[in-house]
Order: structure tokens, then sequence, then C-alpha cells
């Protein structure tokens, strides 16, 4: 629904751009005997949910703030038999991160994290918020995690969403170095005295007295439900942590550390559903035999210092491990390696230090003609999805983004598809007409502009997409993917997750620019639902102009984006059916209709190309 996100966007834009002469503000006389486009009603409906800075959190009783914005990882906890909920149409509770540092008295100093619990109405499948009382008598729609019981978190970024039972971890992703830098001159976190750990589960942790930053960057388990931290996860090791995930066993946990270098960890409960005891490994793809070094998550030293233990054990390196996410029907693993443009001074101390290059890494500098990846000539501008098997231990390239330009494309020759710098990940498991479908959600947030990751003219708006991929798909690579929808200018897209019916995706728009309209210019979490709807996914197929002449105007709809296609860059304007101008376009290959009433339209291009538009 990239259309519904964009549409009041782009028409605050166009709108400024009436007084070219080639397109008067009437047509004196329409043309009826243009040819007509249809464009179908789309097959997907889409709601705005939770608006950051707009929406009230409760903090406390008959108390409530304004949301954090920066919204980032979403997770889903479904309802059980167990739940004492009212409402029959409840689906179950979700769990937002707030990327955002800030210093804030209610709702806590550093990240933050918002839940409530959601409903769906049988009549029209729409999604709606059930308000709550929770134990500790805060009531209302949105409710604010408290942390004061853990010492609060220094940022929420990716997460853990248990495919088990939908249990919840949140990820303190942003390292940090110094009470300094967690300080931020006030603007972060304002307490900096010693932290001492009490009253864990960890024996190897309580009672420890540590400086304030080594408090944070771990992995967080919390209570959705009654909107409250549970643990830190202090036998996990302290890491740049991004994601997570949680195998069928119910004992495997997989972990991804966005750095470079970042390792790729697991943690092994001694009994399913307990990840308070357990053993924690780190990959080392060339060990003898299991591909996993222990590291002693009973010396709380090696858990504060993980980095420095896995570069000793000779651990695999990777360029910025992000989001991780398991396929439950094969129990394969499924990464977003970002990328970081040139990452050769990031790890070429801890190569020589004995931590070793995953093996896709040293084939693509030598593809490149670098002597290795620690070569300041090795790039890596656009990442990866990897996949990880549990039966045979290795890791490898499952879907690579791209694909590469050396100096960015301009529009007319932009690619109908280009993945740059994935990073959300999940899975979206949905049955339509009968048939069991699997959906990989990939999503972008671009470490720059350059190399093609956007079209020459457009070198300062970072637009961010989210794709789906059929799991079906052998070897799949970046034409094999299904444009879903995209952020409004400068957001991110991240979060995406189903709920556990398959109708609807939950995806978050963060940080986006403020010059956008509202509430597209607050972070925000939106819904699309239809998916369980027979032919929906297929009407989000990209148009194929096939070998037309650049003198013909060809027009394509598609319903479900509510976007007109054209088969060349056009100057085209916009009339309504009584000839008056509602916009003008420069130098596009497509157009918004969003924000378009029913009803019949006329499209009139520069050179005097015509066609009807008729809008169901």
């Amino acid at each position: 629904m990239k259309i519904k996100v964009l549409s009041l966007m782009l028409f605050a834009f166009t709108l400024t751009l009436v007084g070219q002469n080639e397109f008067p503000s009437r047509v004196v006389e329409i043309d009826w005997e243009a040819t007509e486009v249809v464009v179908p009603p789309s097959p997907f409906q889409y709601q705005v949910l939770f608006i950051g800075g707009e929406d009230l959190v409760q903090t406390g009783e008959n108390e409530a703030v304004p949301a954090k914005q920066w919204h980032d990882f979403i997770g889903f906890t479904p309802l059980t038999a167990e739940d004492c909920v009212d409402d029959p149409n409840a689906l179950g509770w979700v769990s937002i991160n707030h990327e955002r540092i800030t210093a804030d008295d209610k709702i806590g100093d550093g990240g933050g994290m918002t839940a409530f619990l959601l409903g769906r109405d049988p009549g029209n499948d729409e999604l709606y918020v059930i308000p709550q009382t929770l134990s500790d008598g805060r009531s209302g729609d949105f409710f604010n995690v408290d942390f004061s019981n853990v010492g609060e978190t220094g940022m929420n970024c990716g997460g853990i969403n248990s495919i088990v039972d939908g249990r919840i971890w949140t990820a303190e992703e942003w390292f940090r170095n110094s009470n300094d830098d967690i300080y931020d001159d006030g603007n972060g976190v304002r307490d900096t005295t010693d932290y001492v750990i009490k009253y864990t589960e960890f024996d190897a942790a309580n009672f420890q007295t540590i400086p304030k930053y080594q408090n944070f960057n771990w992995m967080v388990e919390i209570d959705p439900r009654e909107a409250k931290a549970v643990r830190k996860q202090y036998n996990w090791g302290r890491q740049p942590f991004e994601g997570g995930t949680i195998a069928a066993d119910n004992q495997t946990a997989y972990l991804g550390a966005d750095a470079t270098p970042g390792f790729f960890t697991k943690f092994v409960a001694d009994e399913p559903g307990d990840f308070t005891k357990g053993d924690t490994y780190v990959y080392k793809h060339d060990n003898p035999g299991e591909p996993w070094v222990l590291i002693n998550n009973a010396d709380f030293d090696k858990m504060l210092n993980f980095k420095d233990e896995a570069v000793s054990s000779g651990a695999t390196m990777f360029n910025r491990l992000e989001w991780v996410t398991i396929d439950k029907n094969t129990g394969k693993i499924y990464m977003t390696e970002t990328g970081r443009d040139n990452p050769a001074s990031r790890w070429v101390d801890e190569e020589a230090e004995g931590a070793v290059y995953a093996p896709h890494h040293i084939q693509r500098a030598a593809d490149q003609g670098a002597t290795g990846p620690g070569d300041d000539a090795y790039w890596d501008y656009y990442g990866r999805v990897l996949e990880f098997d549990p039966a045979t231990g290795e890791v490898s390239i499952f879907l690579e983004a791209g694909p590469y330009f050396a100096e960015s494309p301009d529009l007319a020759d932009y690619p109908a598809k280009h993945l740059s710098n994935p990073d959300g990940l999940n899975m979206l498991y949905v049955n339509v007409a009968g048939q069991d479908k699997t959906y990989m959600l990939v999503q972008e947030d671009l470490n720059g502009t350059s190399f093609g990751r956007t079209p020459s003219e457009y070198p300062d708006d970072r637009m961010c997409e989210l794709y789906l991929l059929d799991m079906e798909v052998e070897n799949p690579t970046v034409d094999d993917l299904i444009r879903l929808t995209q952020t409004p200018r400068g957001a991110e897209i991240t979060g995406a997750c189903a709920t556990l019916d398959g109708k609807s995706i939950l995806v978050n728009s963060q940080h986006p620019d403020g010059a956008n309209p509202f509430p597209y210019n607050n972070s925000l979490t939106f819904a699309i639902t239809g998916f369980d709807d027979s032919g929906a996914i297929e009407t989000l197929s990209a148009p194929d102009f096939g070998d037309v002449s650049d003198d013909s105007f060809i027009a394509y709809p598609n319903p479900t984006e509510r976007i007109v296609y054209f088969n060349k860059v056009v100057d085209v304007a916009l009339y309504d059916i009584t000839g008056k101008r509602i916009a003008v376009y420069r130098d596009v290959k497509s157009i918004d209709i969003g924000g378009l009433q029913t009803g019949m339209y006329l499209l009139k291009t520069a050179d005097g190309d015509s066609k009807k538009l008729l809008v169901k």
C-alpha cells in the first residue's frame, strides 16, 4: 500500500507545480475518444494504528504522555485460552520498539517500547485497539513498557518474537562504550551512577557492580500483557544486538549483532522455555566438527566483553548482521547482512587478532579483484539475506541485493526492482484458497543513495521498500521479489510482522522527513490486510511493457499500490471530469492516485498524448 502511505505527501508536493504553460488550468475540451484505463478497487485494506508523538501511552494511574518516536521492531503475542480478555474478537498483543533515545521522567530515560491489545472486526476484517486495565492500575489503549526494574534500556531496535508462544525480547543495539555515551549531554540516560545487578536468575551476574553503560546492550525480555520488563539476558553476552529468533524446540535462540564485525551466536537452554540456564556459543565456520565455540556464560567478565571472547575464539566475522528469523516449515534460519560500503578498516584488526572472514566475503573480494575483505578496495554496498542450515552448520547467501551500478542510473533507466541494504526480516504464513503459503518479508534501510540505491535525480531521497518473496522459489534473485509498499520520504521501513491468522501485516515507518504531511511526519505503525484473499498478492506484480516504442504512451494501473505506471518518463497532468487541472507531475514513470475519489479523470502528457482514467 505504498500509495496509501504516500498519497497525501505526493499531492501536497504536486499541487505546487501548476504554473506550466503546456498544461492549462482547464482543458477546453475533454478527449472522450482517448483510451480508457480502468483502476479496479484494491483487494487490500490499509489502516494507521499507532502514531508516535500523537497517541498517548499510559505511564501510571491516570497518567499519560505522548508516545516516543522512531518505531522499529514489532512483535505479536497471540491470545491463548489462559488469557482473560472480554472481547471475543481479540487477537493478541502488539509490542513496538522505539529506537529514539531521550530523557523522559515519565517514560524513562533511554529507549522505550509500547504495548497494546489488538482485535479484528469479523464483519470487515478491520483491526482495532482494545482498551485494557493492567494489574498495576494503568488503563487505556497504549501502554509504555516499564523497564525500571531492569535499569531501563539504552535504546530499542530489533528483537525476538518466538514462533513457539509469541514471547518477546527487545534488542539494545547501539553499542555504548562509556557513561558519556549514554548521558548524551543530558539528553539520554541522566543517572550514570554504577549499577548493581540484583535478584536475577543469573548467579554470575548477581550483586555485580558495573558502570552504568555496561547495563545496556543486552537482549531484554518483556511481558506485553503487563507492559513490563521481565529480565535482561545477562547469559547471552553484551553485544550490539539487532535481532534473533527462537527455534521450534523452544530451547535454541539464534542471535545477530549489528556491527562490523558482527558475530552470529546461539544459546541452547537446558530445558525448553527456560532461557536462564544453558550454554552460549559463537559461530566459527571453520571449527573442526560442529561450527560453534562455547563461551563460558558462568564467567560474567566474558559476558561483559563478549566481542573480545568471540575474536580470541576465531569466530566468523559478518558485515552487520541485523534481523534474524526462522522458516518454521524447514527450521532454516535467515539473517539480513545489511552491509557497510567499505568495511575494511572496521574488521582488519580483529582479523589480526584471530577472527576469520565469512567465506562469501572472501569470494566477493576475489571477484572484485581485492586482496581480501580487509583490503580498502573491497566494497559491500547492498548487503544480502543469508541462510543458516542447522542440519549442515553452513551459512550461505540466500538472496544477494543489488544490482550493482558504478554510478546511479537516471530514472528512465532505473531497474523495476532494486534491493538495497536489507534490514528488517520476517515470515508471513497464510492460507489462500485452501493452500498454505509462506512468504519472506524483506525490508530496506538504505545506507546511502549512491551506486544505484536511488535514481540519480534523487540523491537526497531515501525511500525504503518492503518486498515479499515466495519461499517456494528456488535460488531467488531480486527479480523474484514482489514489491508491497514503501514508506514516506526519509523513513526507514521496518518491523513487518504478521498476525497469527496471516490476514494482516503490521509495518513501521520510522523517522520520516518532518516536512511530510500529518501523520506521515511522525513514526507510525500501519496495517495492510487482505493477504488471505484469493488473487490479492498477484495484483502486486510489476508491469511488463515489453519492447514498446518510446513514441507510444502506455499506462498500467496497479489496483493494490494505487499507482499508475508509464512505459517511459513523462511530464503529465491530471484533470478531473470537468476539465479542471488537479496536479502536474514532472519527469515521472508512475503517479500515485491514492488520494483520488472514485470517478473519471484525464491524463495528458506534454507531448499531447491522452488517457482516460477510471478509478473504481
